[in-house]
């Protein structure tokens, strides 16, 4: 089945020529997955460095890690837009068509684009986006994997924090841990500990706060290049303890892994 067909039954009188697709991918600051699941999409989207929507109707597809794969972000109605000089961007008055709000998150179609172009007539492209699943609910941040499985991104982390997952909060308040943090862009680490009351939730907080957690070694980083270099970072633990080890031990732990992964002479850690 491909996108249209589907998109019919709920909206019979939807027409490819009167739809512009919207290919979502990184855009070197942000993440548009990222703002999907914190919520923060239709907003994400409404700006733009030019006059990309000029029809009806935009159809919203986010990049997915799986190559080729694209996540339904919805169908949206466009009131035209207006130049916002103050931030030198066109503004779009999107709202969400709802006969296709069921599918928002859950609906994953194949598309391969044969450029980078991200703003598509839809009818030159209709009969090559196929519906690949329909989850059976939305896509959102997963309750706690559990500590050997976090792979958190900065806007996964933030939206974590800023919600205050109850699944999240409980398990990571509960735990000293030593931790890396990863710059996607550069490979380079960054190796921590979290001791003390409210252990690695209080810890990680700090980073979706300020980025740099108030490391000196990151908040310089972040002075020298810009405080979205942050968008780069990812967060995993290396181990974890007793909320009630010894700060001695844990940074003992810490300055193993440093040695390991050679943070110091390669990374982040400055000692």
């Amino acid at each position: 089945m491909h996108l249209f067909e589907l998109l019919k039954v709920t909206g019979p009188d939807l027409k490819p020529e009167h739809c512009k697709l919207h290919l979502a991918t990184w855009n070197g600051e942000e993440n548009p997955l990222d703002a999907f699941l914190a919520g923060n999409f239709d907003q994400w989207q409404c700006w733009q460095t030019k006059r990309n929507f000029e029809r009806e109707f935009v159809i919203a597809l986010i990049a997915l890690p799986a190559s080729n794969q694209w996540l339904f972000a919805g169908l949206y109605k466009s009131h035209g837009s207006e130049w916002k000089e103050e931030h030198r961007l066109h503004y779009y008055q999107l709202t969400p068509d709802i006969s296709c709000s069921e599918l928002e998150g859950r609906l994953v179609v194949n598309f391969s684009r044969t450029a980078r172009q991200s703003y598509l007539n839809a009818e030159n492209w209709a009969a090559e986006i196929k519906v690949a699943e329909l989850k059976a609910e939305k896509l959102s941040i997963a309750e706690f994997p559990g500590y050997r499985n976090i792979n958190l991104s900065k806007g996964e982390l933030e939206t974590i924090v800023r919600q205050s997952l109850e699944s999240w909060r409980t398990a990571l308040t509960n735990v000293a841990a030593v931790y890396v943090i990863s710059d996607v862009q550069t490979g380079k680490l960054y190796v921590g500990s979290a001791t003390g009351e409210g252990g690695l939730w209080q810890r990680w907080s700090c980073y979706a706060t300020t980025g740099h957690g108030g490391n000196k070694e990151l908040r310089e980083l972040l002075r020298e290049t810009g405080a979205k270099t942050a968008d780069n970072f990812r967060f995993a633990v290396l181990e974890i303890a007793d909320i009630h080890s010894s700060e001695k031990e844990v940074l003992r732990r810490e300055s193993h892994w440093k040695e390991v992964l050679l943070t110091r002479q390669y990374g982040y850690n400055a000692n």
